[in-house]
């Protein structure tokens, strides 16, 4: 999974730079963050109707978009994809009570 995830972020950054026109991708790029946090949002929301209406394939093409989405997002933002991963690596094995409890009050 790790893999399709990783080359889905480096198919994302080679697009970045293409015509707005012939890549959605560099579309996304194109208007900026607000546009890119948009998106990510309205897949969010869509994936959560799919879950809610009991709809199996609905939750799964929505989740791909979501997933699709965030790469793109954390690469406008640019944060590596491993460093999402490194962060649920460290989460690994700590109650996620225990975990929300741990983080800072801001």
């Amino acid at each position: 999974m790790t893999q399709v995830l990783e080359q889905l972020e480096r198919t994302v950054a080679a697009r970045r730079a293409a015509d707005p026109g012939s890549s959605y991708v560099a579309a996304l790029f194109a208007k900026g963050m607000p546009k890119i946090a948009q998106k990510l949002g309205e897949e969010a929301v869509e994936t959560v109707i799919a879950a809610m209406a009991g709809d199996r394939k609905g939750v799964v093409g929505e989740a791909a978009d979501l997933l699709f989405h965030l790469i793109v997002l954390l690469a406008a933002a640019e944060i590596p994809l491993s460093e999402v991963l490194a962060e649920l690596a460290r989460r690994e094995g700590t109650s996620g009570l225990a975990e929300k409890a741990g983080r800072s009050k801001e």
